[in-house]
């Protein structure tokens, strides 16, 4: 299970997850590592977009408060409890503040193998996709993604193995 930020301009306007050009980063760095996203369950940890004001044809994202995430929360704790997930991947710092705690830090923790005991199952968290897109050293940044996601690939081989 993949858990992002909040659907975007693209994501909003086609009523799926990760299909503009954060969800193209992350479906090449899936292919990179060896995850295949059709055996993925892609969600937001909020449902709606949020915009503060609208740029030509374009509306502006704005993030999340926590007091969203925590209204959004039962929303993704069913989906946690229908999927079922080995393998939880949050995406940026609200799905990670979100959905393990309020503290939580991407750039001190990322890349860790975490325990949500609730759902008996591991989380690794990284940055989002869309951060690449707004780096000035994109490669560095997407080198970095990548290799948070091949932790992930490694603990999703060890279950699938043991």
């Amino acid at each position: 299970m993949v858990i992002g930020e909040q659907p975007g301009e693209k994501e909003d306007r086609q009523g799926r997850p990760f299909v503009g050009p954060a969800g193209r980063m992350l479906d090449r760095a899936l292919v990179d590592v060896g995850i295949d996203r059709t055996e993925v369950y892609v969600t937001n940890a909020t449902k709606h977009f949020k915009f503060s004001r609208e740029r030509g044809k374009r509306r502006i994202h704005q993030k999340p408060s926590r007091t969203e995430v925590r209204a959004c929360r039962p929303w993704l704790e069913a989906e946690l409890r229908v999927v079922r997930p080995d393998l939880v991947i949050c995406l940026g710092a609200t799905a990670a503040q979100g959905l393990l705690r309020p503290s939580f830090r991407i750039t001190q923790e990322r890349g860790a193998v975490l325990e949500l005991p609730e759902h008996d199952a591991r989380v690794v968290a990284t940055i989002h996709p869309s951060a690449i897109l707004r780096a000035e050293d994109r490669e560095t940044m997407y080198q970095g993604f990548v290799a948070d996601l091949r932790v992930a690939a490694g603990v999703l081989r060890s279950l699938q193995a043991g």
